[in-house]
Formats: structure tokens, sequence, C-alpha cells
């Protein structure tokens, strides 16, 4: 007979844990407990031998899986002979009847795979029942000779295809009574194509009509049999159960080894498509030597002169003309579990080529103009107006030259379609909601509060405001910015003493992260820079106002050094220069946003997360299988980021949109902004490489990621990614254990503080929850060898250019680990969402979105308590919608509530499907 195995929950006294106190296992005991044996009905059980059809329902859509009988297991003595599996030891009397049913999601490529001529040796193989060959593997060993139970192994038969793009397999197996507890299964798949498996279910029925069921979630490829290199060896194991490595099941531990050891890789060689190796390199394929001496760019990670995290290996060969660089031949390689769902994809191209379509309309112009110069500014504010109010016509495939290649297609059926032939550019939300907002120095202050880039502003702490680069190099360090300029523009209320003692100033300093790279940017054609600072009052309404901007320009060979301080002023020529000098700051804080807040703080901080997560932590550990759905997708849309434009990949994720320029003068597009709707000429650039998007739309030009650089050796420690530490590092708030969150802000209608805050504190409460279950002590979190060498990786490899920092926490105690897990978790999730999804509204466009607190980010494992946790950390997600609604409809809250203000939504944990600017998806994964 066949019972549930329930693991006893431990107690608080022990050191170690079950990884799961009311997880369902199939076990299979000896023949001579068989009759005392009596089977619990927790709800789970399904019926097994007497069903035909279920019928579930899964992301929105029914979904019919058909179960039935297969043909007879094949476990013959011969057949395990041949598999090396040793089965013909297994006791031919009392077994237990076990059907796996196997769900495979049919891909596009699997389609277009159909018409190989192969495809009829796998519709033969389909056929006879031997495509997928499945292994049922012990957590037990052999109790006389401490070796492996042999495999219990059966061929799949498909029963089923249905119309959802779902086919399913099925097996039989007669498991003997004294297997012991089904821990994982070997699936190998002998079709000529890779597959995608989404679960496997293993039912067992105990010859009276009752069953119970084995969920094991997979999601995975598995690649073809004749995969023989080390990154596609064939065979896949999918666990059962989460285990600590300490409690790993005997069974079971040379399995998770060898998992991990696949996953490592050697270190050498190119890595293909179909690979599943994670591993380590420096930022080494940004330029592109080999095509033109002006697009070479130094490699970033691994030197003192530019330190910068790691990205995954690919292999590719060095360049010819700078060994140090690799050549950017092909797609860019991530592990193949990393790829976008096909799904996600289609969608993701779908709204990249519409992108790329918006920039075909003024580059056909251009060209009509200019002959494709892409250096000539917007004519007037009525051309930028017309873009989003009337649109333009398409213009006719034969004008667009060089992306004729890209969106014939496209541009085609948007002009054959029924209508007019026109190209409308979605209206971005703020100028819906007033057109002028971007003129008056209030909305300019508040968007540093509520704005896409929150992370910029700080308290001012001391006076006069002092720079700490070289004075011999750069000029003096005291500001221009003076204590009396302060005062009048503070109407005399008080003194700037005063004012810093109540702590009512505050500033965008970007003047020591610029200075240095003046000359270098002021040298290239169509762009200038300056360093700059920009002080802001604290309002008796909780609002910000504008006092004053300084530009500098550091002394030169052939100039002095030159700087000045502009006001607010009713003058003509004094209001333009104000304005002027605005638009210096916002290209400013454009460049700080996209390429450190934005890029580097999330996107490139979170890879060697990952790639350390895959190489150390165990499928079957329960921290990765926390941390899983945070990283999904991030390492592919990094590598679009660094691959080439002609792919259609990567231009929605970074590149600058209209939202952002068309708050800019028309005079000022041409130094800063370098025309965002407008495409490289010969579609060769990428996103973050030379030449690319990046550097065409920021004012640092091809020193864009040199400036990252810098700004993660100056400013980015682990510490303080944690939203409560960032938030005291820039003085905007104080601990106060007293307030609210622990934590008394400076600016208390802070609307990014307030709401990120509300999800911090519910990602923390998740993961403390979650921490609890499996590490009741110091003692387990310390001996936790997976863990450990995890962390370890991080610093030494993955960050290994800061590893020597003494602020790394150490993995010491549940309290470090849930800390450092939650840092982790709101990098990728909640960070990445207030600064992403606040973009011009395809910013806001995440197609099969995934949000925190979601299905995706559910626990693999059933147990009980890890699934209440989730359940309260779901409930307050929804608490908090409602929360940051009743806020946005508050009158009081002026930096986010009145006439012409966008409400902030940014940290909404949930959103409706389409062009939302809300929603915080599970990972940095657009």
């Amino acid at each position: 007979m066949l019972r549930p195995q329930l693991n006893p929950s431990s107690s608080h006294h022990h050191t170690t844990t079950t990884s799961s106190s009311s997880s369902t296992q199939l076990y299979f005991a000896s023949s001579s407990c068989i009759a005392s044996l009596r089977r619990p009905s927790p709800p789970s059980l399904i019926a097994g031998a007497g069903c035909r059809t279920t019928r579930r329902r899964q992301q929105g859509r029914q979904r019919v899986v058909v179960r039935c009988a297969s043909s007879s297991a094949a476990s013959s003595a011969s057949e395990a002979a041949r598999r090396g599996t040793g089965s013909s030891d297994m006791a031919p009397a009392a077994v237990v009847k076990v059907k796996a049913v196997a769900t495979i999601k049919v891909t596009v490529e699997g389609l277009l795979n159909s018409l190989r001529p192969s495809k009829a040796i796998d519709n033969i193989r389909d056929l006879i029942g031997r495509s997928l060959f499945l292994e049922l593997v012990s957590s037990e060993l052999e109790a006389k000779t401490g070796k492996k139970k042999a495999t219990v192994h059966s061929y799949a038969h498909k029963v089923d295809d249905d119309d959802h793009g779902v086919v399913t397999y099925e097996a039989d197996f007669d498991v003997p009574t004294g297997f012991g507890p089904i821990g994982a299964v070997v699936v190998t798949n002998e079709l000529g194509q890779e597959m995608f498996l989404e679960d496997l279910n293993l039912t067992a029925g105990d010859g009276a009509g009752n069953s119970t069921v084995l969920p094991i979630r997979c999601n995975s490829w598995v690649q073809p049999k004749s995969s023989i290199d080390e990154g596609t060896p064939g065979k896949r194991i999918f666990f059962a159960k989460a285990y600590l490595p300490g409690q790993t099941p005997a069974g079971l531990r040379s399995y998770r080894e060898e998992d991990l050891k696949q996953k490592r890789g050697n270190g050498a060689g190119q890595r293909e498509a179909d690979d599943r190796v994670y591993d380590y390199d420096v930022y080494n394929d940004l330029g592109n030597p080999d095509s033109n001496g002006d697009l070479a760019r130094p490699v970033l990670g691994g030197s003192k002169q530019f330190p910068y995290p790691r990205r995954c290996r690919t292999g590719r060969p060095p360049s010819k003309k700078d060994p140090k660089s690799e050549t950017r031949k092909g797609n860019v390689y991530v592990p193949r579990d990393e790829e976008f769902s096909e799904v996600k994809n289609a969608q993701f191209l779908l709204k990249t080529l519409q992108s790329v379509l918006h920039a075909a309309v003024p580059a056909a112009q251009s060209a009509l103009i200019d002959n494709l110069s892409l250096n000539l500014p917007f004519p007037s504010f009525f051309v930028i107006d017309k873009l989003f109010e009337d649109g333009v016509e398409l213009p006719g495939v034969e004008k667009l030259g060089f992306l004729h290649s890209i969106v014939p297609r496209l541009l085609e059926l948007l002009r054959d379609s029924p209508g007019d032939k026109i190209l409308l550019f979605d209206t971005p939300a703020n100028v819906q909601k007033d057109k002028f907002a971007w003129l008056r120095d209030e909305e300019f202050a508040r968007e540093t509060l509520a704005g896409i880039n929150p992370y910029a502003i700080e308290l001012v702490r001391e006076f006069p405001l002092k720079s700490k680069l070289d004075p011999a190099v750069y000029g003096p360090a005291e500001s221009a910015i003076t204590a009396d300029l302060l005062e009048e523009q503070m109407r005399r209320v008080m003194t700037v003493e005063e004012a810093i003692s109540q702590k009512r100033l505050f500033m965008l300093d970007f003047h020591d992260l610029f200075l240095p790279y003046v000359h270098k940017i002021r040298s290239l054609k169509h762009t200038t820079m300056y360093g700059s600072r920009t002080i802001f009052f604290l309002t008796d309404d909780g609002t910000l106002r504008l006092l004053a901007i300084e530009l500098t320009r550091p002394a030169s060979p052939s100039q002095p050094q030159w700087r000045q301080v502009f006001t607010p002023s009713t003058d003509t020529t004094k209001s333009w220069l104000w304005r002027m000098a605005k638009a210096h700051v916002r290209a400013h804080d454009a460049g700080h946003h996209e390429l450190i807040t934005h890029w580097l703080r999330t996107h490139c901080a979170v890879e060697p997360y990952i790639i350390a997560a895959n190489r150390q932590l165990s499928e079957m550990h329960p921290i990765y299988q926390l941390l899983h759905p945070h990283f999904r997708y991030t390492m592919r849309i990094n590598a679009l980021a660094r691959s080439r434009l002609i792919s259609a990949a990567g231009i929605i994720e970074l590149s600058f949109s209209p939202q952002k320029y068309s708050m800019e003068l028309s005079s000022l597009l041409r130094p800063h902004f370098r025309y965002t709707m407008r495409i490289n000429a010969r579609a060769r650039s990428a996103l973050i490489s030379a030449g690319g998007i990046i550097e065409r739309s920021f004012s640092p030009q091809k020193y864009s990621m040199e400036l990252s650089s810098v700004a993660y050796d100056k400013l980015w420690r682990f510490d303080m990614e944690a939203l409560p530490a960032d938030l005291v590092r820039r003085g905007m708030a104080e601990e106060d254990p007293t307030a609210e969150h622990g934590l008394r802000l400076a600016i208390e209608d802070y609307p990014f503080a307030n709401d990120g805050l509300l999800i911090w504190d519910a990602i923390k409460t998740w993961v403390q929850a979650y921490v609890a279950r499996f590490y009741p002590d110091a003692a387990s979190v310390a001996g936790d060898e997976e863990l450990q060498a995890f962390w370890t990786e991080v610093r030494t490899k993955g960050h290994g250019d800061k590893k020597d920092a003494p602020w790394w926490p150490k993995l010491d105690s549940p309290e470090s680990l849930a800390h450092t897990l939650t840092t982790i978790v709101w990098v990728a999730a909640a960070h990445h969402a207030a600064v992403n999804f606040g973009q011009y509204d395809f910013g806001g466009y995440f197609p099969n979105r995934e949000y925190l607190g979601g299905e995706q980010t559910r626990p693999w494992n059933s147990d009980a308590a890890v699934q209440a946790a989730y359940a309260g950390f779901t409930a307050r997600l929804k608490e908090i919608e409602g929360v940051i609604d009743g806020r946005n409809k508050d009158r009081k809250l002026k930096n986010r509530c009145g006439a012409g203000i966008l409400p902030y939504q940014l940290m909404k944990p949930f959103s409706d499907a389409g062009v939302t600017g809300m929603g915080i998806p599970n990972s940095t994964s657009i």
C-alpha cells in the first residue's frame, strides 16, 4: 500500500529543521510494514485511476489535461541493463502503481522545428512511446551497500496535444514498496529538439480508489539527448522538495552536487545558446574596436581605475585590435533558462518594433532635410506637440533607408489598416495632466520627491558647500552659493544656519561626479557639460522651493575656471538664463537616473547575485527558491542592453523618452538630449555599448558607461542599498524607534519614501517569516555551506572589485540573512519599479507581467507555515494598494495630489494589463 509521508514538525530546540513540515511525499515502505499503514486524507489528495480528464486553470486560461493509462512501463531487466540502472534487484512482488504526468509547453521554435525532416523520426518515437524517459529517484541509499538505489524508470507516452500549446505525456511505474520517498525525477529528452517542461505530477494509488499527488514545478528547458557538452548533458533532474544542504536525504546528495557542478561549468570555451552554465566576466564587450577605432572602450571591472560588477561570461573570442576586449559577433549568451519566455519575447519585440517605428518618422523626415544628419534640434514646440496631438503621416518604406530592413512589414501593416495613415505618439501622462507643468519651478522641485529619480535628492548638512575634489586641479573647493543669496531667495524668513538646523535645505549634487569629465565631454561634438549644485528650501506646506543653481566648468590650459549661480527672476534675460540652468540640471539628473540609479544599482548590480545563486545554491535550496522569481529575465534584459540594436532588442529599457525631452526648451535639446526619437543611421549601435542609445542620449556620450564605473567606485555599497539605509545616508530620514517603520522622514510628504517603506516592510516581514522557517538560530545559518559559498562568491567574484570593503554584511544569523535577502528582493523588484516605470508610457509597458505577491512568487513547497506567511504577504500588499490610493486623494499631500499633479503610483504593487505606470514586477526584467 501507499501512504503520503508527512515530515514531523521540528521544535525550536533542534539545531536543524526539516524543509517542509506538511508537504506531501510519495513514500514506499518495506513490505513488512504495509499492513499497518493507514493513509490520512489531506485536502490535496485527488482521485487518480478513475479520472479521465482534469480541468485546471493556469495564468488566466483553462487547460484540459487528459489522463489515461499508457502502455506498460519500460522496466524490464534488459532495459535496466541498457540504462545501467540496475533495477533488476528490485523485489518483483509488492509494488505500488505510480503515474507521472508531464506537461510540455509547445513553443514557436518547436512548431518551426516540426517542419524538419527529422520530425518524422520524432513522430515515430512518440508513436512507440520512446520520446521522454523518466526515472524516479529514491531519497534513500541501499541499507546494505550504502550506494544509491536503482532508479525506477519508464518511457512517457504522449496522450494529449491541446489547443493551448500544451502537450501532455504520461508514464506508469511499478515502484517496489521498499523504495522509500521519491526525492527527484530524472528526465531524458530523446526527441531531436529541446522541450520546455512546465511541471511533473506523480500520482500513486493505494488500490482502493484513493490517490496521493506529488507535484514538481519545473519550468525549465530540457535539451535533447544528443547534446553531449557540459552545458547540455541531455539529462535534467528535478527535485521534489526543498532541503538545506545538511538535511539533504542521503540518496539525493550526489545528485545535488552534480547538478551544481554542471551549472558552474569549467570556465573555458565559448558558450552556446542551449547551455546551462553560469560564470563571470568583466564588461569587456562594450566597445567594438575591430569595426572602428572610435568605438574602442575601456574594460569595466577587474582594475582599480574602472571597478565594476561582473556580467555573465560568454566566451566569445577576443578582439583582433584589442585582445582585452571581446568581439561583439552574434547574440550575447545567457543560460537557456534565463531567456525570455516566448510570450514575453513576442510582446517585448512587438513593443520594441513600435518604438523603432516611432523613431522611423523623424529619421525619415531628417533624411529628406539633411541627408540623415542627426544633429538638428526640434525647430519648435509645435513640432513636438504635433507628435502627440495630430500625429504625423507615415513615411513610405522606400523613404526609411536603413530602417527598411527593420520595420517594413509592421509599417505596411499599419499603413494598410483601416482608417488613416497617421502615426500618433502616446501623450505622456504628465502632459495629459498639465501641458505646461514642466515650465514651473514647483514641478521641477516636486519631481525630486515623486519623479523617476527620487534617489538623488539629499539633505544639506553643512554650509558652505564644499567639493572633495583636488582644488589644485578643479579650483576652489567652496561653492559660489553664498548664505546671503540663499537667504534672499528664502525671503529672509530665516538664516541659512537656522534652515540647516531645522532640516529645511536640500540639494541635488552633481558637482563632484561630473566635474572630472567636463573637459573630456566638452571636447566631443554636439554636447556640453558642467558640474552642478541645486538648492531647495522646504516650505511650511511640505513642498520644495527651488532657490539656486550653480554651474561650474573647471580651468583648462586655455581657459580659466568658470562658475556662476543662477536664481529665479522676472527679468526677461535672467529668466531665460534660469530656464537654461534648469535644463542643464535636468540633463545631469537624466544621466544620473539612467546610468546610476537605474542601470548600475539595479540591472548591473543584481546580475552577480543571479550568477552566484545558480552556481552555489542548489535548486532544492529554500533560499534559491525564494530568490528565483526575483531574478527572472534580468540576465536576458542585461544582455539585450549589450547586444546590437538591429536585433530589435532593448530599446524599451534604457533609452530616453519624449517625456523627458518634451520638458526642455527646444534650443537646449541639441547639446543635452540628442534626439531620443531618432535612431542610429546604420542601426548598428547597442544600448550601453559604444555608439549606442545611451551614448547618443546623454551629454557624457562615449564616457557614459565609464561614468557609471566611477559612480560604482565612489557611491555603491551593498549595505546602503536597503531603502531605510539609503534614506538615512542621504539625510532624508533618521532612525527613530518610535516612528512608523523606525524612521522619521526629513520631508513628511516624500511619496517615494512614504510608499516605498510600506513595500519594504511588507517584503521584510515575508522574508523574515520564510527565513525563520528554515533557520532557527545562528548556527544553522553559519553552518549552511551552500549559503555561505553563495555570499562569499557575491563578494569576492560578482562584486570582486569591492571584496575587501568592510561594510559587507556577514550571514551569521537569521536576522542578518533576512535583511540581506530583503535588500536583494527590494532592489530587484521595488527599486527598479520606482525608477523604471515612471518613464515615458512605454517604459511602463510590462508584457507578461508577474507581480510581487503573485503566483510566480509563491513558494514552491507546500509547507503550511511558509504558505501562511506568503498569504499574509499578499494580503498586506493589497492593503498597501488601498493606502496609496488614499494618499493620492489627500489634498494635504501636495507632492502627489492637486491640480495638474500626477498621483504617485510607482509603488502600487499591482496593475492591470497595458500601459499603466504602476505595479511592482518580481524582477528587473524590462
